[in-house]
């Protein structure tokens, strides 16, 4: 038996909207960015940012920094190193790096030193310019930094049916690049309860 074009047409279309009442709608809403959710229980962006935050703010009340100014008179100027991610989960260090460079900065206890591959950029800029432009930014001695900051984040999960706890492990440390002295060290924890269990309504 032959069906018309417009027939095919009806029948996909009611298949479509049939399939759309099955599975349902998703529901999107705008949120500010600084609520905090929580919909997995994994390392997310306000664990990110309450650690460096917090870490930050407890290096500073060790007296590396203040020793280093009366010795100097100058702010320490300070780098992130690697911080490594050894947990079981994917955790974009990239992103808690970045949260621990903006407590740096804000703090306004150091001066902060590019990355080695903002170095690597810059450079290749000032030698752009030296080619081709006449107010051409000088080659000249970079500030090196006086402290690499490093870390790593380690988990462990325990899981018992349908519910678990996650335990994440923050630690960083605060390194004297010329004396290879670690002058810090800090640890911060965090334990998550996660339940699975369905509610009636």
């Amino acid at each position: 038996m032959k069906i018309s074009k417009a027939a095919g047409l009806f029948v996909v279309v009611v298949l479509s909207f049939g399939l759309l009442a099955c599975g349902g709608s998703k529901v999107i809403s705008r949120v500010d960015s600084g609520t905090q959710i929580d919909l997995s229980g994994n390392w997310n962006d306000t664990d990110s940012q309450l650690v460096s935050k917090e870490m930050i703010s407890e290096s500073f009340a060790n007296p590396w920094a203040d020793r280093f100014y009366s010795e100097n008179k100058r702010p320490p100027r300070v780098i992130i190193g690697t911080v490594l991610n050894k947990s079981e989960e994917h955790i974009n260090t990239e992103t808690f790096v970045k949260d621990l460079e903006r407590s740096l900065i804000n703090s306004g206890r150091v001066d902060f030193v590019a990355s080695s591959s903002q170095r690597t950029e810059l450079r290749n800029e000032r030698d752009e310019q030296a080619a081709n432009a006449r107010d051409a930014k000088r080659q000249r001695y970079e500030d090196a930094a006086d402290f690499m900051l490093k870390g790593q984040i380690n988990t462990i999960f325990d899981v018992e049916g349908k519910n678990q706890v996650k335990y994440y492990q923050v630690e960083l440390e605060l390194i004297n690049v010329e004396s290879n002295r670690v002058v810090w060290i800090g640890q911060k924890k965090i334990k998550k309860y996660v339940s699975n269990k369905k509610y009636k309504v």
